[in-house]
Order: structure tokens, then C-alpha cells, then sequence
């Protein structure tokens, strides 16, 4: 039907004496004798527009919140510059009923219930904007790296290999429970591809292919990790930016990580102050400052040696012990970009047992050519390395974690054809989107979250 957005209305001073029609769910609706207002937003804007009916002898029947409505008027000056619209009785049109259960009659309800209506927490305040802050964030992505000569592709969803080693993927089969095959081989061998298969949990491996063709490419698409983790900041579904490039090596990852956080979250405060301003004061006192601060200031580098010292000097009760070989958990994370460099910080070269197959092996035998990104309020929020393009090096790696080889022989061909110096990252995207809203569950930035037990 023809209308006009809010987001076209609302701030348009251009408009004031035009008739106009918006449409939109009710947000509130207050009656007086002789007028009555009632809040409307369509979603395409955080704030709402006021319409203000104009009773007179009509037959007005005040509408109930969650309801949808067509209205006909005329656009006013209202507060604040916002423009408002006038309506008479019979310029509104109810397209759809909200009867009195209608779960958001009132205002101030948990995340943990909105969790509960996923289907209509998006009604809120808080998930309006959360979408907004997402759909702007995964357009600025693909700006960056469009704007510098990426080339965006698209990884398969579904693999017949585990790009982190760690068998940590869920299968994908068209037999399902069957007890008539004697051994996982003969199951496979029946399946609809022939052997196992699985959802990805990274488009990396493939996305390295790409890159040695194409120079430099990205993938932006979801990703599976079927990891019985049930905290605030993990998801069995989440979507990744995984950008990989050709001639390059540990120092121009860091750079390109750099550039492209702060290009996307420079373009999130140019684009939603609103969105901003409101995750400000209702969810982290001080977020627009300290993600302005994060995007004038050079990020901090630290190696993972140093880190530890810097940890075990540190004087902190940490829950998980703190000694050299052992995976930084998420206290460690937040004590070293919070307390200790107070912003966001590099940590390079990890021990070789803690990480991939596929990173490069340092000189010293011992660490590879790995980074991760740290962050304040939240932890890791991107990792990367140079990848190992030594061919007898990549096995020795790959055979030390008892692998399949037949499982990655496209990878390793890789390999021996104009083998060159790459390298990548992965960001996840949910992540970024907690960091720059102050959101502190991850289940409340994506839109229909999957974790362990939970699914609707």
C-alpha cells in the first residue's frame, strides 16, 4: 500500500502542511476528552511519530498498543523540531487487531523474557536499534573491503573437512538415526555425499583458495560450531568476516584488522547517533566515548610471552591459572585491554599447541605467526594469522594433530603450485555488534540466537 516511512517523516520539516500517510504498529495510546495521541513506529526509525487525533463528534475507538494502523493526515510541527501528524477519527484504518495478552503492553521488560518472543522483541526500543546497528555494520563491512579491491565470495556451507582441527562441526546427513549399517565407514559410504559431512565452521580453507587466484578476497556469511558452550558470548550459529589475501604476511594482517574495525565503527557513529545515544544511556555509560577513543588511537601490541608476564605480575585472583602454554580465557582478555593497556590490543604469536594447523610456524620452533584482536568489555573479537605456505612444514603440522590428509587434499595442492606468503582473520560479527552496543549477552544481537538446547 502506498505510504511513506517514518524515517522520511519524522525529521522532514518540508512535509509540515502536506497530507501524508504512515503506517506502523502502536507503541503507546493516551485518550482525553477531545484529543488523543498515539505513539507509531514502523521500524525504520528508533523514535516514533506522535499522532495526534483530533476527536471531535467522530466515532474514535482508542486503539490497544501492538495493534497496526494506516493513518491519514497532515504532517505538524512538533517538539524538538520532529514533525507529528494530525488526524481525524476516520484517517485511521486498523490493519491488524492486538488483543489484551499481546506480550509488550508494558514497557521495561527483561531480556531474559524478550528472549522468550523472539518473534516480537524486535517491537522494543532496544531491538530496533539492535538491528539497525547490525544492518549498518554488515553494510560498512562490505563497503570497506569493496572499496579496496576485495573480492566478496562465497564459501560452502556445507564440507566434508573441520577447517580448526577440533571436530567441533555438526553433521549433515540425509539417513539420520538407522541401525542397520556395522560401521560409521558403510553409513558414510550410504550418505547422500558419500562420506561425512558437515556445517562449516569457518570458510578459511576455501577462502584461501580464492585468495590465491583472486589476491585478496573476503566471506561474510554464517558459520556452525557445534561446541557445548553455554556463555554470554557464544553462539552453535554466528556469522563471520573472514577476509584472506595473497602477499601477505603477520604485520599487514594487523594493519588491515586496524583499518577495517576502525573505518566500520567510524561509519556506525556517522550513521546511528541515535541508536548510539540510546545504547549510551540505557545500556554503557560512556559507550560513544570510548568508541570514539578506540578509532583515534593506535591499537597496542603485546606477544603472548609478554602477556603472561604481564598477567602472572599482574596480582589478580584469576579464576584460570596463568602459565606460559595455556589458552587466554576471557578474564585475561578483558584484565590486559581493560586494566592493563586500557583499549584495544594486538596479542601475537602463540604457542603452536594452542592454535592451527594451519599458521605459520616462527623460527623459534615453538609459537606461530598468530594474532588476536582484544577489546575492552568483551575479549577476543578478531583472529588471525599468516598462514603456513611451506608444503613439508603444513604436513609436519597436520600429521603431528593426527589428521586426515585425504580430508584436506585440495588444501594442500594448494601448496605446491606458486605456493605464496597470505594471511587473514576472522571477526565475529556478533561480537562487534556487543562490542559497539553494550550489549553483554550474545544472544540479544542476532536476530533467532541457536545455543546448546535451544532452538525455536
Amino acid at each position: 500500500m502506498k505510504h511513506t516511512d517514518i524515517a522520511d517523516v519524522i525529521g522532514s520539516q518540508e512535509l509540515v502542511g502536506k497530507e501524508i500517510t504512515v503506517c506502523g504498529w502502536v507503541r503507546t495510546s493516551r485518550n482525553s476528552k477531545s484529543v488523543a495521541f498515539i505513539e507509531l513506529n514502523d521500524g525504520t526509525s528508533l523514535k516514533n511519530i506522535q499522532i495526534v487525533v483530533e476527536k471531535g463528534d467522530g466515532d474514535y475507538k482508542e486503539p490497544r498498543v501492538g495493534m497496526s494502523l494506516k493513518v491519514c493526515g497532515k504532517a505538524a510541527a512538533g517538539r524538538s523540531n520532529t514533525v507529528e501528524i494530525n488526524a481525524l477519527p476516520e484517517g485511521i484504518t486498523v490493519l491488524g487487531d492486538a488483543p489484551t495478552d499481546y506480550p509488550l503492553q508494558k514497557k521495561g521488560h527483561s531480556l531474559e523474557f524478550l528472549r522468550t518472543i523472539p518473534h516480537l522483541r524486535g517491537r522494543t526500543n532496544t531491538f530496533n536499534a539492535v538491528w539497525r546497528v547490525r544492518s549498518v555494520l554488515a553494510a560498512a563491512i562490505h563497503e570497506y573491503f569493496q572499496s579496496h579491491h576485495f573480492v566478496y565470495v562465497n564459501t560452502p556451507l556445507i564440507t566434508g573437512s573441520d577447517c580448526e582441527g577440533a571436530g567441533e562441526m555438526f553433521q549433515v546427513t540425509t539417513i539420520g538415526y538407522n541401525t542397520e549399517y556395522k560401521s560409521e565407514e558403510e553409513y558414510n559410504a550410504n550418505d547422500f555425499f558419500g562420506r561425512r559431512a558437515g556445517l562449516s565452521v569457518s570458510g578459511q580453507l576455501e577462502g584461501e583458495m580464492a585468495a590465491m587466484a583472486m589476491g585478496k578476497i573476503y566471506t561474510f556469511g554464517p558459520s556452525f560450531r557445534a561446541e557445548n558452550s553455554n556463555t554470554p558470548k557464544h553462539l552453535a550459529e554466528f556469522w563471520h568476516v573472514e577476509p584472506e589475501v595473497a602477499f601477505m604476511e603477520l604485520d599487514d594482517v594487523i594493519a588491515l584488522a586496524e583499518d577495517m574495525l576502525k573505518f566500520v565503527i567510524g561509519k556506525l557513529l556517522d550513521t546511528c547517533p541515535d541508536e548510539i545515544a540510546f545504547f549510551d544511556a540505557h545500556f554503557e555509560k560512556g559507550l560513544k566515548a570510548r568508541l570514539e577513543e578506540l578509532i583515534s588511537h593506535e591499537f597496542g601490541r603485546v606477544t603472548y610471552t609478554e602477556a603472561i608476564e604481564l598477567l602472572k605480575k599482574s596480582g589478580e585472583d584469576f579464576v584460570y591459572p596463568v602459565e606460559w602454554g595455556c589458552d587466554l580465557q576471557t578474564e585475561h582478555e578483558r584484565y590486559l585491554s581493560e586494566k592493563v593497556f586500557k583499549k584495544a590490543v594486538f596479542v601475537t604469536d602463540y604457542p603452536k599447541e594452542i592454535k592451527s594447523f594451519y599458521m605459520k610456524q616462527n623460527p623459534d620452533g615453538k609459537t606461530v605467526a598468530a594474532v588476536d584482536l582484544l577489546v575492552p568489555g568483551v575479549g577476543e573479537i578478531i583472529g588471525g594469522s599468516e598462514r603456513e605456505y611451506d608444503l613439508e612444514k603444513l604436513l609436519s603440522a597436520m600429521k603431528e594433530r593426527n589428521m586426515n590428509l585425504d580430508l584436506y587434499s585440495d588444501y594442500i595442492d594448494l601448496r605446491k603450485f606458486g605456493s605464496v606468503p597470505h594471511g587473514g582473520f576472522g571477526l565475529g560479527f556478533e561480537r562487534l555488534i556487543m562490542y559497539t552496543t553494550g550489549m553483554a549477552n550474545i544472544r540479544d544481537v542476532i536476530l533467532f540466537p541457536r545455543t546448546v538446547g535451544s532452538i525455536r
